[in-house]
């Protein structure tokens, strides 16, 4: 079983709460190890974030700007930002361990991995609430 690091917990820490909730869950039982590497984002984060390419949306349009923030970003151990082979088992198990969740019932939830145009491997997000009006 693999446990959160402190800097991880910190990163959680300023998340929704369904989120850290998840990312819990999903560590107790994952393939892999990992870590989570962003939640919030303030407006200097998000500006370096777009600036190298990592995002593609400027502050405040990232899930990351919000706070309680409604993404957070993570990586398998050990970190090669090439094995996308590893980011795909984590981001699948992640929503997996979604699915099985009571919250999936009020919320929904996205994976940057399974984006067309901007493939975003380490990035959950909450999307909204499933009974807020549109």
């Amino acid at each position: 079983m693999f446990k959160f690091s402190k800097r991880s917990l910190t990163n959680l820490s300023n998340c929704e709460e369904v989120l850290q909730k998840l990312a819990h869950k999903a560590l107790e039982n994952s393939p892999k190890d990992f870590t989570i590497i962003c939640g919030h984002r303030n407006k200097k984060d998000q500006d370096a974030a777009f600036a190298r390419g990592d995002s593609q949306l400027k502050f405040p349009r990232s899930k990351h700007n919000t706070l309680p923030s409604q993404a957070f970003d993570f990586v398998p151990y050990p970190l090669d930002w090439h094995d996308i082979d590893s980011f795909k088992k984590i981001g699948n198990h992640i929503l997996d361990t979604w699915d099985d969740m009571e919250e999936s019932a009020d919320w929904e939830i996205q994976w940057g991995g399974d984006w067309r145009k901007f493939k975003d491997y380490p990035h959950i997000q909450i999307t909204r609430r499933k009974n807020e009006e549109n």
